[in-house]
């Protein structure tokens, strides 16, 4: 039965159940662009950062990760070569066996601390090595888009989480976020606006085609994440 999320106490309480009864969470958070992933997923992380949210005695760094899927983006040197720049975010402009590697081992449980990559929004590019996931952290949020796609190693991608939520909203809204983002990381308004509607609506039509396989569904407020 897929759980209906409808605000961030409720997010909160889903999480506080899955930790219950597993060791480590691997949660995963997926959404057409502009849905608000990345939000949901840093509220989470920050909000068990030290545990004292999921009711610990003695509160300890780093019991929360937050590693994105954006860390796996092909570099735009890779992207030239293989003539992928324009479709930047396309389910082939990702490192997807990597990005299942690293979920792999921290599903795991591998020895010594992991690290995973993050996306620098100003450089509009990967940087190795600079999230660390410790022993001991109990819930890893995990965002992207492709989570739920059952292309190629994506399949094996969500095998490795514990949950995927599905968030759900307003698609003039997510749009309109999406040309200020474009707009706020260098590109010209109208180029912007070319590119969420030949780019970024192509992937989210592939993403939204694989909703109902998530095993919740968040429909968070817009304007209060």
């Amino acid at each position: 039965m897929v759980v209906n999320i409808a605000n961030l106490e409720e997010a909160k309480d889903r999480v506080r159940e899955l930790l219950e009864s597993n060791e480590r969470v691997i949660l995963g958070i997926v959404g057409a662009p502009g849905a608000g992933k990345s939000t949901l997923a840093q509220l989470l992380a920050e909000a068990f950062e030290d545990g004292s949210e999921a009711g610990i005695a003695e509160p300890v760094d780093h019991f929360a990760a937050w590693v994105p899927m954006d860390g796996y983006h092909l570099a735009d040197v890779e992207l030239k070569r293989l003539g992928r720049l324009q479709r930047k975010g396309a389910i082939d402009t990702f490192d997807a066996r990597g990005y299942r590697s690293l979920l792999q081992r921290i599903h795991k449980g591998e020895d010594g601390v992991i690290y995973a990559p993050m996306f620098e929004r100003d450089l509009e590019q990967p940087l190795a090595g600079a999230i660390p996931v410790f022993p001991w952290t109990r819930l890893v949020v995990t965002e992207g888009n492709y989570l739920l796609d059952e292309a190629d190693a994506w399949k094996d991608v969500r095998a490795a989480m514990t949950e995927v939520w599905y968030v759900d909203v307003d698609d003039d809204l997510r749009r309109e976020r999406l040309v200020e983002r474009h707009i706020q990381f260098g590109k010209a308004p109208e180029r912007a606006r070319k590119w969420v509607m030949e780019v970024d609506e192509i992937n989210a039509r592939r993403i939204a085609a694989c909703r109902d396989r998530a095993d919740a569904t968040v429909e968070l407020p817009p304007l209060n994440l």
